[in-house]
């Protein structure tokens, strides 16, 4: 692989050439060489320079996304070279979206360590949209996602059920009341994640399926910061029960009984387009598909 390629993502990722170098174990002046190749190779400049930042222009854009994509390519070529004489071994890089990679993925790490423990795996969490792109782009090997996936190329396997509940403080009114309709919270106050989650995207759904339109809705970027604005009484939301447990259990959250709920949505996994993948990658997508390494509580009712 050409040197320079790397030398240029990690200037663009560490925005110095001063903080590539330390992470190249390169010299600042090594690292400055590798990038006049690079661009005297396809011909244009690809960064502009101060003394104050490290930014792409356009060339550099498109440098950048092509870069990241040969590395990968690279990357996986190798691993695949090193299978064929090794047992399961080496990096594992796994996206996942929030729900499922800050609240059960753990577990299912956990589970794979002990069974493989020269498997080293790297962990990315980000919305739907950002883990489908670098799936794509072979940034990642595997991706698990809760929402839909607009890349023709990438294959996209369901394999788990994901239960979601509309939750409440426990000492907001409309959390006492008997089952109700979705119409009778249309004066809360909806918390919902932003625009390209997976979560944010069932939430619509369920809104349309339930012909509902609320009046209030809140954005914010984090199942946690929902979590703890529900609590301290800003409104209510949709939350997947892998997210809510500890809180339902401690009295914090309360489900609200709501015809039509729980709403039901697929965890799904989804991979490049290539017809070879490393034993890692292989072994981690069984072990989804067999669901072994869940936790206890996945995919159980939360009463």
């Amino acid at each position: 692989m050409d040197q320079s390629l790397l030398v240029f993502v990690t200037v663009v990722e560490k925005k110095s050439f001063t903080r590539a170098a330390d992470a190249l174990h390169m010299t600042q002046p090594a690292v400055s060489q590798y990038i006049q190749t690079l661009e005297r190779t396809v011909g244009t400049k690809l960064l502009d320079r101060s003394n104050k930042y490290v930014q792409l222009n356009k060339a550099g854009e498109i440098v950048y996304h092509h870069a990241n994509e040969i590395i990968g390519l690279y990357t996986q070529m190798q691993n695949l070279v090193d299978d064929t004489m090794n047992k399961a071994s080496g990096n594992l890089a796994i996206g996942a979206s929030y729900t499922f990679g800050e609240y059960v993925l753990p577990h299912i790490i956990s589970y794979l360590q002990m069974q493989y423990p020269l498997i080293k795996p790297k962990i990315t969490i980000a919305n739907t949209k950002r883990i489908s792109e670098w799936v794509a782009n072979r940034q990642l090997d595997v991706g698990i996602v809760d929402g839909e996936v607009h890349h023709n190329n990438l294959p996209m396997e369901a394999f788990a059920d994901d239960l979601m509940y509309i939750v409440a403080a426990a000492n907001n009114p409309c959390a006492h009341q008997n089952t109700q309709n979705i119409t009778d919270l249309k004066n809360e106050t909806w918390i919902v994640r932003e625009e390209a989650s997976g979560t944010r995207e069932v939430t619509e759904k369920m809104f349309s399926v339930l012909n509902f339109c609320p009046k209030n809705i809140m954005e914010f970027g984090s199942t946690q910061i929902i979590k703890e604005s529900v609590q301290a009484g800003l409104g209510i939301t949709l939350l997947s029960h892998c997210t809510i447990q500890k809180e339902v259990s401690l009295g914090i959250l309360k489900i609200l009984d709501v015809a039509g709920t729980p709403y039901y949505r697929k965890f799904s996994l989804i991979t490049p387009s290539t017809p070879f993948k490393t034993k890692a990658t292989s072994i981690f997508i069984d072990i989804l598909r067999d669901n072994q390494g869940l936790p206890d509580f996945f995919g159980k009712p939360v009463f």
